[in-house]
């Protein structure tokens, strides 16, 4: 057997699909077996391998094991010369596995290789090559020096920034997410470390390689897409904690002795700080919205209550402190538990949810202010203007915040997409059934041929004018599709318009449902986990 590929997956269904069709194109030709290990996934994943990889060897675990007991499960049973660990949130060239075992067949000093990494919007993620956490290193990463001088071979050795990331070199460090690792290698390093249950594995296990006797190379002759962060909420807490928990058994593993004591030390106490801001970033971010609000309502009732004074009784009048200090704080208070019922905390925030909860919550004021005693009904217009004020400044700040922090307050108007679909006639017209079923506001701007006869009244240019098409026409938002597109093509096309900063989606095969990076789907959610597609079918 010439290659073992696995790939542990959990709640990432759709992306797994794209993965494993791109991993088939890659195979071929190739004496090859691929595993997925499931970590008891509940969105169908299973059924899915199942139904459309039934030449894959399916581990379906009934618990999350992790990630380093899942692949350790597949490491057992692969026979293959060589053994890639990847990722499910990942698209693979055509040739990546055939000129990856070219390369580890030219270095038979290499344990593991790496290979240029690209993200959702097609930029180089600089993790691709890394180099092994030392105490300098790591306090510079970790002080945020590394990302004041990227270039720098002494503040950002971490990421090796002094290196050119189309050069294949040596590298500490090579991601999980793609480790393409000889079998003689993993037979003298042993199985990865257990202790890891999410993080940290990559980074273990690439030391232990070399200290073994291997080096690791960096080999950015093939890209691939990791979508990063699909597989984790990194907004997750649990996901922070794991991340740090991974830090602190690895420096506790490796630097525990002689000069390496303080370094522990410090590291930890740098791991603990970092968790701490963590945790104050998670929890003001979530606190953003609520206390705008309060701020917000609080002084519409009482603008509301200085314009009806005036109104009714004339200038100088003054209601009593009962009503002021403590009738209106009560108002403010159910307008925000009615914001909150209707989901207007939910990150990033609709406009039309807190509208719904002010109404609301303006008719439950109304409701109760009918059952008070006399003496305590002051007015119920102050609670009808004090209502309207509120609808009228809590989307207005709401909109301005969008535009400052578009992860915590959305942007209605960024819904509209103007966008083009890279496909042929067929493709195209599919995608755009597709974009209708969903609801989604995209303005279609046409289409980008894959072949340059194409001369269809919908064609704005061809596959080689991709960039000008979106410079000409101010387009937000290219969708790929994968029916006459290679993932090579779809690769190349992402890295060259990334210096655009637009949005990037690709369709499957079946035009069924679109991923990318970091979306947030017009409709709810479709499962736990794909926040980044929208489909129609199954």
């Amino acid at each position: 057997m010439e290659l073992s590929v696995i790939i542990v997956s959990y709640n990432v269904r759709y992306f797994l699909e794209q993965a494993l069709r791109s991993v088939r194109k890659a195979s071929e030709n190739i004496d090859c077996e691929v595993f997925v290990v499931d970590n008891n996934s509940t969105d169908g994943s299973c059924s899915m391998v199942t139904r459309e990889f039934p030449e894959i060897k399916l581990v379906m675990n009934p618990v999350n094991k992790g990630f380093s007991a899942a692949n350790n499960q597949a490491f057992k049973m692969a026979s293959g010369r060589y053994i890639l660990l990847l990722n499910p949130d990942t698209l693979v060239e055509e040739n990546t596995f055939r000129s990856c075992i070219s390369f580890m067949d030219s270095h038979p000093d290499a344990g593991a290789s790496g290979v240029r990494m690209i993200n959702g919007k097609g930029k180089l993620l600089p993790e691709s090559k890394r180099a092994l956490p030392t105490p300098r290193t790591a306090f510079f990463k970790m002080s945020g020096l590394s990302y004041l001088f990227p270039k720098s071979r002494f503040f950002n050795r971490y990421y090796l920034g002094h290196l050119d990331s189309l050069e294949t070199t040596k590298a500490d460090i090579i991601s999980g997410a793609f480790m393409f690792l000889r079998r003689e290698a993993v037979e003298k390093t042993g199985l990865l470390d257990e202790a890891f249950f999410m993080y940290g594995e990559d980074i273990d296990y690439s030391y232990r390689l070399q200290k073994a006797g291997y080096n690791n190379y960096y080999y950015p002759e093939i890209k691939i897409i990791h979508y990063k962060g699909e597989s984790t909420k990194k907004e997750n807490l649990n996901t922070v904690v794991n991340f740090y928990r991974a830090m602190v058994i690895f420096v506790k593993k490796h630097f525990s002795n002689g000069s390496m004591k303080g370094f522990v030390h410090f590291i930890q106490a740098a791991i603990l700080f970092s968790a701490g801001l963590s945790f104050l970033r998670k929890s003001f971010k979530r606190a953003l919205l609520p206390i705008f609000d309060i701020a917000a309502v609080f002084l519409a009732y009482r603008f509301a209550t200085v314009i009806w004074a005036l109104h009714k009784f004339g200038e100088g009048y003054r209601y009593p402190g009962l009503f002021t200090d403590l009738i209106i704080p009560g108002y403010t208070l159910v307008i925000i538990l009615s914001i909150a019922l209707f989901s207007g905390y939910r990150i990033p925030s609709r406009i039309l949810n807190p509208l719904k909860g002010i109404f609301s919550g303006s008719l439950i004021i109304l409701i109760i202010y009918a059952l008070l005693p006399l003496n305590l009904r002051f007015s119920r217009a102050i609670i009808i203007i004090g209502g309207l004020l509120s609808v009228l400044s809590v989307p207005f700040y709401r909109l301005l915040l969008s535009f400052l922090r578009p992860d915590i307050a959305e942007n209605p108007l960024s819904i509209i997409r103007k966008t083009v679909i890279v496909a042929d006639q067929q493709g195209y017209s599919r995608v755009l059934d597709l974009i209708e079923s969903t609801k989604a506001r995209n303005i279609i701007a046409g289409r980008v041929s894959v072949l340059k006869d194409d001369l269809a009244e919908e064609v704005l240019g061809n596959l080689t004018q991709l960039s000008e098409v979106l410079r000409v026409n101010r387009i937000k938002e290219v969708i790929f599709t994968t029916r006459n597109l290679s993932a090579s093509q779809i690769i190349n096309s992402m890295h060259e318009i990334s210096n655009h900063n637009i949005t990037i989606r690709i369709a499957s095969a079946d035009e069924k449902y679109l991923l990318g990076s970091r979306y947030i789907s017009p409709k709810e959610d479709l499962t736990p986990f794909i926040k980044s597609s929208f489909r129609k079918g199954d």
